[in-house]
């Protein structure tokens, strides 16, 4: 039995999961008469197309966007294929379809909004929060004002997903992404892809996408003392920094990302520090599957192993 890494990862869909291999992506979904309905799904690989997109730090973000626009498609297909909406849902959406101009416009308009919401609670809001503590303390917290807007953007992320994981759908959602990881932890152990042997894996994987959001929020405050250090008259201006910590979110998703690939790859005492916090949070995101989603992590699984086992494809 051979031990292997892999750059195979995988997205928990609504009654599925969307593997994505070296060279397929593919999603298989629970139907509501019991079959597995397998499909492909095309994407364009803005890597493959734009070679600088594959340098450090612009993959991370080249990755991120990819992976946001296929996974949002993705999890739409598979309400819809699963039976998640009902047939006066589905008229609700043909409806849609036959007025495509007015929902282009609504969805940028709800787009727009959900980047002020996300602005203000993960930038301007802890910013604010520390201007008023700080105020409280006589100023004598401003050395910690990365620190505390750190821990706080943090605290806001961890309630929100443990909030939405009391949800029965959303739990649902985080049991099929158990059954992603412990697959592909089965895969990279090099045993055959049964039930039997994907149940008794461990579902904790280093290369989550809650490890990496959790990591791109320690990248932040360290990117945020660096700020702090090379522009120190930044701290009193609270539009200027949030600007500024806008522009960098590129560099620090493009970190983030970065990290996550190391972890993934090397198994040592530095990587497991590292994956350490992630790993701790997805115990609110990664649930205990059934036998039902590990059959479908398995078909999807088997979809996108690629023909030999040669994979360098960490780009």
């Amino acid at each position: 039995m051979s031990c292997k890494k892999t750059s195979i990862g995988g997205q928990a869909l609504i009654e599925g999961i969307m593997m994505r291999g070296p060279k397929r992506s593919v999603m298989a979904v629970r139907k509501k008469d019991g079959s597995i309905d397998i499909s492909e799904r095309k994407f364009t690989d803005l890597k493959a197309k734009y070679p600088i997109l594959k340098l450090p730090i612009i993959r991370g973000v080249a990755g991120f966007i990819e992976s946001m626009t296929v996974g949002y498609k993705a999890m739409m297909d598979s309400a819809e294929i699963s039976g998640y909406l009902d047939e006066e849902e589905l008229k609700k959406e043909a409806e849609k379809k036959d007025t495509s101009k007015l929902m282009a416009v609504i969805t940028v308009i709800a787009s727009v909004l959900a980047v002020i919401l996300s602005v203000g609670l993960f930038i301007y809001l802890p910013s604010l929060a520390f201007k008023g503590v700080n105020y409280l303390a006589g100023g004598v917290l401003s050395p910690l004002q990365s620190l505390f807007e750190g821990i706080l953007k943090i605290i806001i992320f961890l309630g929100y997903m443990y909030a939405v994981s009391l949800m029965k759908d959303i739990d649902r959602v985080f049991s099929y992404h158990g059954a992603e990881h412990k697959t592909i932890f089965c895969y990279e152990a090099g045993e055959e892809l049964t039930v039997e042997n994907v149940r008794c894996k461990g579902r904790f994987h280093p290369r989550c996408g809650t490890s990496f959001m959790i990591l791109m929020l320690i990248v932040s405050i360290f990117v945020t003392f660096i700020l702090d250090a090379i522009v120190p008259w930044i701290k009193g201006i609270l539009w200027a920094r949030t600007i500024i910590k806008l522009l960098l979110v590129p560099v620090i998703c493009g970190i983030g990302y970065e990290l996550i690939k190391i972890c993934g790859k090397y198994d040592n005492i530095l990587t497991r520090i590292v994956a350490a916090p992630g790993l701790w949070i997805q115990r609110i995101t990664v649930k205990e599957p059934d036998d039902s989603m590990i059959e479908i992590a398995i078909a999807a699984m088997k979809e996108v192993v690629p023909e030999n086992t040669d994979e360098d494809n960490w780009q």
